[in-house]
């Protein structure tokens, strides 16, 4: 893995992470009025939401400056490309509720799901919505 690419994922991991606090901070503050399904799906968005500003920010931001892109454009593909690494992660929240019964299940079930999705999120962010960024990377 380049340097370029190391560092995009480092920033995109650390991203991942405040993405964390955000996802579980709205799940539990709107479940008690929501449910714990419903709520994910909002804390979810609110997550995503705040991954692409901080993705956009920091881990690809010689992209997202390159990009003659409009922003709404930019972030509804993000949202859409997210997506699937969405359901992936909501699949594995689902199943920890689902098989797991304890206090602390759907803080485990956010953090399982979130991993889940990693992978997937990370490329399809660097290549489907940031990809200006490859245009302009030098190979080590």
């Amino acid at each position: 893995m380049s340097r370029q690419v190391s560092r995009q994922f480092l920033f995109f991991c650390v991203a991942g992470v405040i993405g964390l606090v955000v996802d579980t901070a709205v799940l539990y503050a709107l479940a008690p009025w929501l449910g714990w399904y419903v709520a994910r799906v909002v804390s979810f968005l609110s997550a995503a939401t705040a991954t692409w500003y901080l993705n956009r920010r920091f881990a690809f931001a010689q992209a997202a400056d390159a990009s003659a892109e409009p922003l709404w454009r930019q972030y509804t593909k993000y949202l859409l490309s997210m997506t699937v690494g969405g359901l992936v992660n909501y699949a594995v929240y689902v199943a920890t509720l689902h098989w797991l019964h304890f206090d602390g299940a759907a803080l485990l079930g956010v953090a399982l799901g979130s991993v889940g999705g990693l992978g997937f999120n990370f490329v399809s962010a660097r290549y489907l919505v940031f990809k200006a960024q490859q245009r302009s990377e030098v190979a080590p």
